[in-house]
């Protein structure tokens, strides 16, 4: 399948690698996918504000990966989400509730700081169930589409295919599937 992928979408995958690196994250997810989209600007033909899709799908993790209409669901049952997230924070640190924990310091990374060498980090990075879907469902919106390659557009169409946190937070800043299949040319 990798062999169809262009160059852009190649790069967005190994942009999703380093994202999920960057943050300590124990596999590859959605969101990754997501943010190496948005740092190649693969949404500015959308009019998307980077900065501010990047800060929303951050406080979506940091909520545990809960949406803001859940939030509001929460909300009217008398359930304040911000108040539990601030309490688990407290007890167990910021970002406790995050969808992919802290990685775990190795043996190697202990001999580079004592030798006063930089970090490594070319450990393998799994990728999640819900991201190996997205890079399946780009395959078959391609073939659909009768295109020869798989594409950034079609990883993003992907993404939003899938329910999840990537594709409401997209589309709260007004990127669904239809937009992005009709802004976006293949």
């Amino acid at each position: 399948m990798f062999e169809r992928f262009t160059a852009e979408a190649r790069d967005t995958v190994t942009g999703a690698v380093a994202e999920a690196r960057q943050t300590g994250a124990a596999a590859v997810g959605e969101e990754h996918l997501l943010l190496a989209l948005l740092a190649q600007g693969a949404l500015d033909p959308l009019g998307t504000d980077r900065s501010a899709v990047a800060a929303d799908l951050a406080a979506t993790r940091r909520r545990g990966g809960m949406s803001r209409a859940d939030e509001e669901a929460l909300a009217g049952l008398g359930i304040d989400l911000t108040e539990i997230v601030s309490r688990v924070e407290e007890s167990h640190g910021e970002g406790a509730l995050s969808a992919s924990g802290p990685r775990r310091r190795t043996l190697g990374d202990s001999l580079r700081a004592a030798l006063g060498r930089p970090a490594a980090d070319r450990r393998h990075v799994p990728f999640t169930q819900g991201a190996k879907k997205v890079l399946e469902t780009s395959l078959r919106i391609a073939l659909g589409r009768g295109d020869r390659h798989i594409g950034a557009v079609h990883l993003l169409l992907a993404l939003l295919s899938r329910p999840g946190a990537a594709s409401e937070v997209l589309a709260d800043h007004g990127v669904t599937y239809s937009t992005a299949e009709t802004g976006l040319a293949a």
